[in-house]
């Protein structure tokens, strides 16, 4: 989901070992390998569990268990011979829950090189020996990298409560409801596919706390796209797991399982469940074409059209949020099956650029800060100042975009698209055109170039925790009912937002954030280059309109919805 940790530490920056920190080591050994020679997936799974969970109780003081587990995507295969490296470390604590990072790189010892396998988010909550949960204390981030993986944290919190709803929404969609089954000659029934398999949980197979290892769990089902553990399973259980194909696409089909429990003669209980995705190769590596299949009526039918979501969810997360910031395509199309990842995208990207410790102060004025970052030929500015309003009523004035026009003079007009919910909205910005020297001018006097409009999605996320900052962040999105008009230059915004700190309950710190495109630079440039302090002027109007609004119920915290055309549904 997100960049790498070790790409985040800078250098010269002190060494710190967190104390959740937990590493292993482990040869493969012909043993933990398939047919193929190669490390099997539900092993390493296995070991991956067995490291994030001592991470977990390092930082509990109690024992964990496994609540869930992301999308894993497995980059590489790990041959017999090679070395496995398994670092884990709690990236947050939440009240009775806690974000586990997990990274898997490989070694081969003989040919000294090393790659990177995978990397994965686990969830474990805590497990009193007497029953109930344990308040867990926070942790407090002290590296650069993780301060970016703290942040961060709350935002994978938030697309996991919300998968469900994620989930409902695309199956309501038409579109999903008019899919049809696709007959074929050489389709195959998926209760062909189906597999059902019985293991008895032996005393190797569980924990200190004697319940079945979670891993153990993850071993068995082989491989985990998306897990999610339901309860605990014990010493002494009948583990009964069932395996069918949901669906086939062209190269890769999606197999679900699930994993139920049961002692003597008591009913079935789930422990957990499972979508697997696997991709089909030939003996040259080549993608195979795989049969379709022919689902069963009613609950095969249900499965069918899940996997298609779940397909749809992948490639968006994929396509958004696993690839670096700098990998991610400007201007991406939204629509409603998206928006979850492209506000995800949106806020971490600058609570990413928010981390940054190598800001260079460029000039100051009457407190009034102006920074600048230059980071892989990208350059980011930052400005900085405080206004004597509650951090909270800062951040609700202006996460209003539509009243920036009264103390931005580089916000001409600002129309509101859409509300699509009470953090994230779309609007479209008007801005004036540059004349030479970087100075604001009107359309017809300018002899360089036209007005520039941007469609913008704005997110908005007040604090997770004390010390969590408010958070206002813009970046360029798509919509097929705005394409770009005769007359006006449509610009790009990469990364740009608010970030609003309480100093008191009456002082806020504002930054504000840009990470410079090509559009926006102009506007800056003078500032930068020590030519003007128009920054100055901007913000001082900011902070004077903040003031104006401090006690003023308008504008209203939340922006009204315009009447929606039907077809950006």
């Amino acid at each position: 989901m997100s960049r790498p940790q070790d790409e985040l530490a800078e250098e010269g920056e002190e060494v710190f070992r967190n104390l959740t920190e937990v590493k292993k080591s482990q040869i493969v050994m012909p043993c933990h390998a398939n047919h193929r020679q190669e490390l099997s997936v539900g092993q390493l799974l296995k070991w991956m569990d067995s490291t994030a969970c001592l991470s977990a109780e390092r930082h509990a003081g109690c024992p964990c268990v496994t609540a869930s587990v992301d999308d894993i995507h497995f980059e590489h295969t790990i041959g017999v011979g090679q070395v496995v490296n398994i670092k884990a470390k709690v990236n947050r604590a939440f009240n009775t829950s806690m974000e586990v990072g997990i990274v898997v790189n490989c070694e081969d010892l003989f040919s000294d090189s090393h790659w990177r396998v995978c990397q994965a988010f686990a969830t474990f909550v805590t497990q009193r020996t007497t029953g109930g949960k344990v308040q867990l204390r926070p942790l407090v981030p002290r590296t650069q990298a993780e301060q970016v993986e703290h942040s961060l944290a709350a935002e994978r919190r938030r697309m996991r409560l919300v998968h469900a709803d994620i989930m409902k929404d695309l199956l309501t969609n038409r579109a999903f409801q008019q899919v049809e089954v696709q007959e074929a000659e050489k389709a195959v029934p998926a209760e062909r596919t189906q597999v059902e398999s019985v293991e008895l949980v032996l005393p190797p197979h569980a924990n200190h706390q004697v319940n079945t290892f979670g891993g153990q769990i993850m071993a068995w089902m082989e491989n985990v796209a998306t897990i999610a553990a339901r309860g605990p399973s014990q010493v002494g259980d009948r583990l009964v797991l069932k395996a069918i194909v949901n669906n086939a696409f062209k190269n890769s089909m999606e197999v679900g399982v699930c994993a139920e429990a049961y002692q003597g003669e008591e009913p079935l209980r789930h422990i957990n469940s499972a979508f697997m995705i696997f991709e089909v190769c030939d003996r040259d590596g080549k993608p195979c074409t795989l049969p379709k299949i022919q689902p069963e009526p009613l609950e095969g039918r249900r499965r069918y059209q899940e996997a298609i979501a779940r397909k749809k969810i992948r490639l968006d997360r994929k396509y958004i949020i696993s690839c670096k910031q700098t990998e991610v395509p400007l201007s991406v199309p939204w629509d409603l099956s998206n928006q979850v990842y492209l506000s995800y995208n949106n806020v971490s990207a600058l609570k990413m650029l928010a981390t940054r410790n190598n800001w260079v102060l460029n000039s100051e004025k009457n407190k009034v800060s102006l920074y600048t970052l230059e980071q892989k030929q990208v350059l980011s500015f930052k400005i900085e100042f405080e206004a004597e309003v509650p951090a909270e009523r800062s951040f609700m004035v202006l996460s209003d975009l539509s009243k920036r026009v009264e103390w931005d003079p580089n916000y001409e007009r600002c129309e509101l698209i859409r509300r699509v919910d009470d953090d994230d909205f779309l609007y479209r910005v008007v801005t004036p055109s540059i004349c030479r020297g970087g100075v604001s001018c009107s359309s017809s006097a300018n002899q360089g170039g036209m007005v520039q409009d941007f469609i913008l999605l704005a997110s908005r996320r007040p604090p997770c925790d004390s010390g969590d900052p408010y958070v206002i962040a813009l970046r360029s999105v798509t919509l097929p009912t705005h394409p770009p008009t005769e007359g006006y230059n449509r610009g790009e915004v990469l990364c740009a937002g608010f970030s609003i700190m309480e100093v008191s309950n009456t002082v806020s710190k504002i930054s504000y954030f840009n990470q410079a495109s090509p559009e926006v630079l102009p506007y800056i440039s003078t500032d930068i280059a020590g030519l003007s302090s128009s920054f100055y002027g901007t913000f001082c109007t900011c902070s004077t309109f903040l003031q104006d609004n401090r006690d003023n119920p308008n504008p209203k915290d939340q922006p009204p919805s315009p009447i929606l055309n039907s077809t950006l549904l």
